[in-house]
């Protein structure tokens, strides 16, 4: 079994997390509510429960139905809708450092509203928050486009008043109102909680609520209807029909029992509106900004204070605090953090990924768990025929030319069963079997017996005995179809079934079962006297000949998959909600350590931190209903994992909101939908590995400019509080320091464009505000140390130590601190040796160059006075060129050495 190991948690619990399990365990609580009344209502002869609704099996009449309207509202569930895109637009600036920016701005603003400064960050707010308004707003659009369109109409039964006879209407399904009722047919929604009054041949898809891939059968209630007992799920109740269900097959009469929110699946919507649970993504933004924005209210005064009181002139100290402030910001972060999701947003359209929310593919790097249903994604969501066996288990083609047969025939719908034995014979086969049989009668199926017969001809004219003589062909349930049978089929021979041999078979059929197939048994009997018609008493004296064995089969490139997510440091856990068996078999298909399969009772038993334990060392959860996939997501985050939860059911829909990284397919049920982060247009984990890389990608490059700019500034800062204490003169002007940040920030534009080590991929990524402040304070010092052998240089060789040479100490700092910023880029970008093994991408080539020749440029350009540069002497570059390449080779050497000691670097 798959066990994990709980992380330290550098994702800490978030604020509002208990108020969002109280909300959670409030809604559980609703959903079990809603369970046991429908249960009860299960329970309870159908009589009684048309009394308790106050209706009859002829229907309301339309006033009785447009005052239920009135009281009980319409038929529709909470669900979560986009927000207006000026609601978007301000939810786009709500960041920490974008409140600092603006504060930023406005202070300078306030002090000389000519100051360029002002333009600057105003531009850099500005395009950061319309980047991630655009991207996402058009994204939600995407997602819409999605939906699918289905049936929005439903038969009810209705009369015109108390007098008046039953008709049956098309109403929209947002009027149905406790107390109609519906009539279901083939390939109809149920568009409420309906108690069946009378059913034929019910088959209902249950896979969106329960996860089970086959149709279930419900009750036949056309005799004696005394209510069932013996469950208290809704969904196992064979006389509930539950909305967001469908009929596959059959004919029903439902009375609505309930609408809306008061549904079972209403119930579960209530989780799905109103405030989204914090992300790890969010977790983590607020934490690295805090951190900066807390060594930024530290440096400032300090700056300030020094300045102040060694140049006695405050108002040049209060401007050079205020550049500091903007220096240490990394006031391009909100930016390229926008630019980098949505350049991943891009990247992963092209691989059929729809990004809802830009925050998730971070999220999605960071994962590393993923919860998935089985049915579609490990499977190929069809039922196939597996085995064809005989009385020894053995393959057996008599076996399936019987179970052909019988499908073959069959009048009545075809279930997927009989299609899949219909799809394993070739054409060819077909057309042989129509010349040597022709059909006389069939006995259809129905719910009491679980099987169904067709009674066939042998024509004569090829190789028939020259007499009539008539086959009867029983296919169905295991139990049922024995207990018909006094003979078997051993070898071709007709044996008698004696008890010990009925044990014998009986257990080659269970230990298919025990391995995930859904088993029929295929029996026969010859007639010698045919006749035109037969009957039920004629399935009597049957030959077993054997057994037909069916499962969803794993997809070709699933264990393929799984074990790409495992090298990327993923554990994939199964959250199903079909059985035990049938779990466990398509895992351990797949390449899975099943061990223990935990089921939804064993859950029920457990309190969170016990449900914590299990979740960790547990591979397979099955028959799990809603609200303990939910709880089985927060356990896992509660161990300090980063969560992605794949599904497509209304029974996912909780876990998906739940999830870091909810991820669902353009074929989920709308609900699905609406509650999922990213939406992959094929459901398929080679795609989902796709965006697991791409989202790396985009957290690597975020973090990379973060470390870069972060520990660059604090150096830049640290250099300033030194030279502040000894220089006679300010080291270098407020408009020099926000233009080196200009031209710095405006070269990490192409980071978003950079590539990523392999290595850094192969592991789930998180934030790290620790690392981040730890980084700051080792690496930003290096840079300080040549600003300082600059500030030498400058003082001692070029005698640029007194007040009137400032503007030649400051222009000879601006370039050597732009340049060492610029070129450090490289040292950082990779725990490598830059340029050797491992180059940037050519963008970040072409800004690193323009950045060096703009900052060469600047002292010798019509700008210089302005900007208070002066030029410098050719004798300054050689010296340059050394102090820059002691840097880098330095930064090299005490890079390895960090990453020794911490294990890390990005």
């Amino acid at each position: 079994m798959t066990m994990l190991t709980p992380r330290t948690p550098t994702k800490l619990a978030p604020p509002g997390r208990a108020r969002r399990e109280r909300k959670a365990a409030e809604l559980e609580a609703r959903t079990r509510l809603v369970g046991e009344r429908l249960a009860g209502i299960s329970a309870r002869p159908g009589i009684e429960v048309l009394q308790s609704v106050d209706a009859s099996r002829n229907g309301l009449t339309h006033t009785e139905a447009a005052l239920r309207l009135e009281r009980h509202g319409s038929n529709v569930i909470a669900q979560e809708r986009a927000p207006r895109w000026y609601a978007q637009l301000a939810k786009a600036y709500a960041n920490p450092f974008i409140a600092v920016l603006v504060f930023l701005a406005a202070v300078m603003y306030w002090q000389d509203p000519a100051d360029p400064g002002v333009i600057i960050l105003s531009v850099m707010v500005g395009i950061s928050g319309l980047l991630r308004f655009w991207q996402e707003y058009r994204s939600g659009r995407a997602a819409d486009a999605l939906k699918q369109l289905v049936t929005t109409t439903c038969a009810v039964q209705r009369r015109a008043g108390s007098g008046s006879g039953p008709t049956t209407f098309e109403i929209p399904m947002d009027q149905v109102v406790p107390g109609d009722v519906v009539k279901l047919g083939a390939g109809d929604l149920i568009p409420a909680d309906l108690r069946i009054i009378t059913a034929k041949d019910l088959m209902v898809g249950q896979a969106a609520l329960s996860g089970e891939s086959l149709p279930v059968a419900k009750a036949d209630t056309r005799t004696d209807d005394l209510g069932q007992s013996g469950t208290t799920d809704p969904v196992e109740a064979d006389n509930l029909c539950l909305m967001g269900t469908s009929v596959t097959s059959g004919t029903a009469t439902g009375l609505v029992v309930a609408t809306g929110s008061d549904t079972y699946f209403g119930s579960m919507a209530g989780s799905l509106v109103g405030e989204r649970p914090e992300t790890n993504f969010d977790t983590g933004v607020r934490k690295v900004s805090f951190l900066l924005i807390r060594f930024m209210l530290l440096m400032v005064p300090v700056v300030f204070m020094i300045n102040g009181f060694t140049k006695g002139d405050w108002q040049a100290a209060f401007l050079l605090g205020i550049a500091v402030a903007v220096g240490l910001t990394p006031e391009m972060l909100p930016m390229v953090v926008s630019a980098n999701l949505a350049r991943g947003a891009v990247a992963m359209s092209k691989r059929k990924v729809v990004v809802k929310r830009l925050n998730a593919i971070q999220n999605l790097g960071a994962m590393d768990v993923l919860c998935t249903d089985k049915t579609g994604t490990l499977t190929e969501d069809r039922i196939v025929l597996d085995r064809y066996l005989d009385v020894h288990g053995d393959e057996d083609n008599e076996v399936l030319e019987y179970g052909y047969l019988n499908a073959h025939f069959q009048t009545g719908l075809k279930n997927l069963m009989d299609q899949a034995v219909i799809d394993r014979v070739g054409e060819a086969e077909e057309v042989v079997v129509d010349a040597r049989f022709s059909m006389v009668d069939e006995i259809p199926f129905d719910f009491a017996r679980r099987r169904m017969s067709v009674v066939l001809n042998r024509n004569s004219i090829v190789g028939g005995t020259g007499r009539p003589e008539h086959v009867m062909i029983t296919k169905g349930a295991v139990e049922e179809v024995l207990a018909l049978c006094t003979h078997m089929t051993d070898r071709g021979q007709k044996v008698e079934l004696t008890e010990q041999l009925r044990w014998h078979v009986s257990r080659i059929a269970e230990d298919n079962n025990r391995q995930g197939l859904r088993v029929l048994a295929v029996a026969t009997r010859t007639m010698h006297t045919p006749r035109d018609t037969y009957t039920v008493a004629d399935e009597d004296k049957l030959t077993l000949v054997g057994f037909l064995a069916f499962l969803d089969p794993p997809k070709a490139d699933a264990a393929r998959a799984l074990q790409g997510l495992a090298d990327k440091g993923i554990a994939v856990k199964v959250v199903t909600g079909d059985n035990e068996l049938v779990a466990a078999r398509v895992c351990a298909d797949v390449g899975l350590t099943v061990g223990h399969v935990v089921g939804g009772t064993e859950i029920d038993t457990l309190d969170d931190a016990e449900l914590r334990a299990l979740a960790a060392r547990t591979t397979v959860f099955a028959k799990v209903n809603p609200v303990q996939k939910a709880r089985i997501v927060r356990a896992l985050q509660a161990d300090g994992h980063t969560v992605g939860f794949l599904g497509d059911g209304i029974n996912d829909a909780a876990a998906l909101r739940d999830a870091d990284v909810g991820i669902s397919v353009d074929t989920a049920v709308d609900i699905a939908k609406e509650s999922a982060d990213i939406i992959l247009l094929e459901k398929d984990l080679t795609v989902l590995e796709q965006g697991v890389i791409q989202g790396r990608t985009t957290f690597g490059n975020t973090i990379k400019y973060i470390k870069m700019t972060a520990s660059s500034n604090f150096g830049n800062v640290f250099s300033v509080l030194v030279a502040s204490a000894f220089i006679p003169f300010q080291p270098m002007l407020a408009i020099m320091l926000l233009v080196q940040n200009l031209v710095y920030d405006i070269a990490q534009l192409a980071t978003p464009w950079d590539r990523m080590d392999e290595e850094y991929l192969r592991k789930p990524r998180n934030w790290d505000a620790k690392g981040i402040g730890r980084f700051m304070v080792c690496i930003g010092p290096i840079s300080s140390i040549f600003d300082i052998a600059m500030f030498l240089i400058m003082w001692n060789v070029f005698a640029a130590n007194s007040i009137e040479h400032e503007a030649l100490f400051q222009s000879g700092w601006f370039i050597e601190g732009l340049l060492s910023q610029t070129l450090v880029v490289h040292m950082i970008r990779t725990r490598k040796i830059p340029f050797i093994q491992s180059r940037a991408s050519w963008p970040v080539m072409v800004m690193t160059v323009l950045a060096v020749l703009t900052g060469l440029f600047l002292p010798f350009s019509p700008l210089a006075a302005s900007l208070g540069f002066v030029p410098l002497p050719m004798g300054y570059f050689p010296w340059l060129i050394g102090v820059l390449l002691a840097y880098c080779t330095l930064t090299q050497l005490l890079k390895t050495v960090y990453i020794r000691k911490f294990g890390t670097w990005l």
